[in-house]
């Protein structure tokens, strides 16, 4: 079921980002008379599940999921048409339309891709507001427990201060900051702590292979008991706060897991809280060190009982334009800093990029809308982003020829672009290639 949920995240997703990105090619080439021929979602490579032609254009589905296309008439992309192109230009043609209207067609795209972020953005913050937690109101400051943290020098307890020397007030700003970081500062216990990251230090996480950097310290409430465990007839209740280990005050559930595995197969005496009364309960520890109690994990009882403050702000519609436009600059701004740490390979970021399964991997196994939002919201960014990088066979490899056409006055020869949509054409298969080798390289050795 997880599956079924995840992957139709990510095909609607797909769907509705590739067809408005077409789409914004389609409606300037339909209004400067230029021919579409075809309008796919998905490659129909050899064959499509679903076509109609009305008028002059087929309109249809393809059976392979890794893009679209609109097929223009007179226009050298990854069809390559050498036939149609051996003709004389038709006036309906692509290639006999002006520069500035080639290039208006070719920027349609990635332009819908922009708008439709902003837009999402915008109405995400109208109808969901904004959730974060103040960094100085973590009881127990963070829990760390990947190793690339803790050999850089991280410790549980800690609380991020700031990121280079970008001052971090809010949980959410970590994750904008945290590429290209080369110093965190930390509060350690009321003392500052400066921590000079490694230069391949985003290398380093994505070997280590976990997502979990900063999580947050929970303290021990009881969800259930298994009926399986050895403490189901004991009278513990859903909502219950264990304190207490042997009389050791515990205030965290990673403190709790620590000191059990010194008690494997003993007896152990609670203290509980249950409403406003506190009770003294006897478990039994198995030989793995654990209670067999399952946790419960609740972000308001959390706040009531003080472990963090949860900020939440909420905008009328005419503040969430602003909120939506901040939103959508820091994210645009975040992922050219994720670009420009990929493409130094002193940084090993490179290592951590992903194709398809890790788009996949990024949505949730339930069903939410504000998170599908978001996510459709950032892939939109990544998608006009990445279509705009000046390599032939994409939107920027011919947005740059065209430039150069309309500052020269010299346009490119057929022949020329041609051969660049074919160097494109690989340089593009072998990024894609690499993308999603790294997807299965990882699950192979994870």
């Amino acid at each position: 079921m997880e599956f079924v949920i995840k992957i139709s995240q990510f095909l609607l997703s797909l769907s509705l980002l590739i067809v408005l990105h077409e789409l914004g090619h389609f409606i300037p080439a339909k209004l400067f008379k230029t021919k579409v021929e075809k309008f796919y979602l998905f490659f129909d490579v050899k064959f499509s599940l679903f076509k109609k032609k009305i008028g002059e254009t087929e309109y249809g589905i393809g059976w392979l999921p890794l893009g679209g296309y609109v097929k223009i008439a007179g226009m050298i992309d990854e069809s390559m048409d050498k036939e149609q192109m051996a003709q004389p230009p038709q006036p309906w043609e692509f290639r006999s339309k002006p520069a500035w209207q080639r290039l208006i067609i070719m920027l349609g795209g990635v332009t819908v891709n922009f708008i439709l972020a902003y837009i999402i953005f915008v109405f995400v913050a109208f109808v969901y507001g904004d959730t974060d937690i103040k960094i100085d109101s973590l009881k127990g400051g963070y829990l760390v427990e990947n190793q690339v943290l803790l050999d850089s020098g991280f410790k549980t307890g800690d609380k991020v201060l700031a990121i280079n020397d970008q001052d971090i007030e809010k949980d959410s700003e970590i994750g904008q900051y945290i590429i290209g970081a080369e110093q965190i500062t930390v509060d350690r216990q009321g003392e500052k702590k400066v921590i000079d990251l490694p230069e391949n230090f985003l290398g380093q996480l994505s070997d280590e292979g976990s997502r979990n950097l900063f999580r947050y310290r929970y303290p021990f409430i009881v969800e259930s008991v298994p009926d399986s465990s050895a403490n189901a007839a004991v009278d513990i209740k859903t909502g219950d706060v264990i304190l207490s280990l042997n009389g050791k005050k515990l205030d965290y559930f990673d403190e709790f897991e620590g000191e059990l595995k010194n008690l494997k197969g003993q007896t152990v005496s609670v203290e509980i809280l249950r409403d406003e009364s506190t009770l003294v309960r006897d478990l039994q520890v198995t030989q793995e060190g654990k209670l067999n109690i399952f946790r419960l994990i609740d972000a308001k009882r959390f706040t009531d009982l003080g472990y963090y403050e949860v900020i939440r702000r909420e905008y009328s519609f005419g503040e969430s334009f602003v909120a939506g436009g901040s939103k959508f600059k820091s994210t645009i701004v975040n992922y050219f800093s994720q670009l420009k740490a990929i493409f130094n390979p002193s940084t090993g970021a490179y290592k951590g990029l992903g194709g398809f399964k890790a788009i996949y991997d990024i949505f949730p196994d339930f069903w939410s809308w504000e998170a599908f939002w978001k996510l459709t919201a950032f892939l939109s960014i990544m998608l006009a982003v990445l279509n705009l990088l000046p390599i032939p066979a994409l939107d920027g490899g011919h947005v740059m020829f065209l430039l150069y056409e309309i500052i020269s006055g010299r346009k490119p020869s057929e022949k020329f672009l041609e051969r660049a949509q074919i160097v494109g054409f690989f340089i593009l298969i072998a990024l894609v290639l690499f993308a999603n080798g790294n997807d299965v390289f990882k699950a192979v050795t994870k």
